[in-house]
């Protein structure tokens, strides 16, 4: 006999979560369903465990590297598995706190494999649950390329990152070739190295972050990197991989030349793809992409009425991104139109601010130069040195670049990007403004803490009419 539900959600990350949530405010039952461990990706494997381990990397490297002169570098000694140890009790503590604790009443969840059995069913490890209706929320997993060899040698992705699995790398690698160039690839890169690991970078495009970023992003922290001893090889068309002598060997061609590429770990950092092909989603009669984002449309509803689906299972569909506050803001709007009497409520990816979390951070939002030119705006852009912002210069901290788009026209800002110290933080104020439609003038007009990394954004719509580094401080 099948249990009942007023919401089934497949999944238990933050979109589930907040779905489930939802439901449970409108009155209504919900179940998620976990075949992992509950929470998902974010708080297990993701942001959260990557982001205390940067940060204790970034003490690390400028402990033994500092900024000022009359400081005297020191040599700090790691212990990895303590530092995987605390980041370990940060996990349980925030999966505990902001996730188990919430489960109880209305919200349930079952634990094991889940399959579609109909429209309206699941089977999770032979348990049968029936929705009236139904939310898909299974995120994402690393994408693995069809490489020559992979399937022979071991090797990490992402989910190194994971607290009580097996997959869990408790050990400091003496060496690293990561495959990939971009922004997870970037991030766990750049922490490795800084506690110690050689690290080489293989990315088959032009540049690092060569998709979807501003050109002058990639050359930048490629500059960076080369500063920290990270070796990053780009144009790399990998050929084959194997295990010699306890190493993983990565053959590669770069410029028409066969290249070798030996380290003690192979780290895969290539993507995330959609999980929709491990849940029998064509018992159900929804509709996917080739790719695997299963197709909605505003509401978030899929091809079955019944059938919702948010979060990075749905990809790029209605312009989303695969981010956790993206899908934890859809979860709450797909259980509200499932569930609620009320008018359903569309989705507005319009304004996504995002982060990547090197040092200096990079804060993206909007669209780049080339993807206004393409929407037929007559483009306004330019990029200016940090060297520019007063705080960069007051810290000792020039590296990184600013990056402004605006309709030459209207003046309507289109889009910002900014490698540079607290980027994360800046970028947004530069959301808040596309979010209202603000411009260049805007910008300019705004009072601006001095001396502060967000003058950079005041800094650069400056330039629009004067150059900047012939005015003294504050002046417009």
């Amino acid at each position: 006999m099948a249990q009942q539900f007023d919401l089934l959600i497949l999944g238990s990350g933050s979109t589930a979560f907040a779905a489930a949530l939802r439901a449970a405010e409108l009155g209504k039952t919900a179940v998620m369903t976990e075949s992992r461990i509950v929470g998902g990706t974010c708080v297990n494997r993701g942001c959260l465990p990557s982001k205390n381990l940067i940060e204790a990397a970034r003490i690390v490297y400028e402990s033994s590297h500092p900024r000022y002169p009359g400081l005297t570098p020191a040599k700090m000694g790691i212990d990895f598995r303590s530092l995987i140890q605390q980041k370990d009790e940060v996990i349980h503590g925030y999966r505990k706190k902001k996730y188990e604790s919430l489960v109880g009443g209305r919200i349930s969840i079952e634990q094991g494999h889940v399959q579609f059995v109909d429209a309206h069913s699941v089977e999770v490890d032979g348990k049968r649950l029936t929705g009236e209706k139904v939310l898909i929320a299974t995120g994402s997993h690393p994408v693995i390329p069809n490489i020559e060899g992979l399937d022979q040698v071991p090797y990490i992705t992402s989910d190194l990152l994971t607290a009580d699995e097996s997959g869990e790398l408790t050990q400091l690698p003496e060496s690293l070739v990561i495959i990939g160039g971009g922004y997870i690839a970037l991030e766990l890169g750049q922490m490795f190295r800084r506690f110690g690991s050689k690290v080489t970078m293989l990315e088959r495009n032009e540049q690092l972050l060569a998709r979807g970023y501003e050109p002058e992003l990639g050359r930048e922290i490629a500059k960076i990197f080369e500063s920290e001893g990270i070796e990053a090889v780009t144009q790399v068309a990998i050929r084959r991989v194997r295990q010699a002598n306890g190493q993983a060997v990565v053959t590669a061609v770069v410029h028409g030349s066969e290249r070798e590429f030996r380290a003690e770990k192979l780290l895969v950092a290539t993507g995330r793809r959609p999980n929709s092909d491990r849940i029998a989603i064509e018992r159900a009669g929804v509709l996917t992409d080739r790719e695997g984002a299963i197709k909605v449309d505003g509401t978030l509803r899929t091809n079955i009425p019944h059938i919702f689906a948010a979060g990075d299972v749905i990809g790029r569909e209605t312009e989303s991104q695969m981010a956790t506050p993206v899908g934890s803001q859809d979860g709450g709007i797909a259980a509200h139109n499932a569930l609620s009497a009320e008018p359903a409520r569309r989705v507005n990816h319009r304004v996504i601010p995002r982060a990547i979390f090197t040092d200096p951070q990079i804060g993206i939002v909007g669209v780049t130069e080339q993807q206004a030119l393409e929407a037929g705006h007559p483009c306004w852009c330019n990029t200016l040195p940090m060297s520019l912002v007063p705080r960069a210069g007051a810290i000792r901290d020039t590296r990184g670049i600013i990056k402004m788009v605006a309709d030459a026209k209207t003046e309507e800002v289109l889009g910002v990007s900014m490698l540079g110290a607290n980027a994360g933080e800046v970028i947004h104020e530069a959301a808040m403004a596309l979010r209202f439609g603000a411009k260049i003038q805007d910008f300019i007009e705004l009072l601006h803490v001095y001396p502060t990394m967000a003058e950079a954004l005041k800094i650069v719509a400056i330039s629009r009419y004067k150059d900047p580094a012939k005015l003294s401080c504050c002046a417009e």
